[in-house]
């Protein structure tokens, strides 16, 4: 189990516990505001934008190349800039904090 922190643009924390899937799905199912998944998870739009904090970077794994062009495309994108569709959750991470770039 990972428990996750997010923190909206609106600085809402939202802590949420998963096993699997993927932080966009984690995400969209409990509707933290900010992250859309509009493609379903597919790395094409960009709207599951996540900044990880430093110490869980290097453990959500390597960004793909089609991620990192996804990423280019975006205004607010920072060395620790992930899609949230590309991230899943695994044991690893509990207790990441990620920041909602949207």
């Amino acid at each position: 189990m990972a428990k996750i922190t997010f923190i909206t643009q609106d600085d809402e924390t939202i802590i949420l516990e998963a096993n699997s899937g993927s932080i966009m799905e984690l995400a969209t199912e409990n509707n933290v505001k900010g992250i859309d998944g509009d493609c379903g998870g597919v790395c094409s739009c960009a709207t599951c934008h996540v900044h990880v904090e430093a110490s869980y970077f290097d453990k959500t794994g390597e960004a793909s190349e089609i991620e990192k062009d996804m990423l280019e495309l975006d205004d607010n994108v920072t060395e620790y800039s992930r899609l949230g569709c590309q991230i899943e959750i695994k044991e690893e991470l509990d207790g990441m904090v990620l920041h909602v770039a949207n």
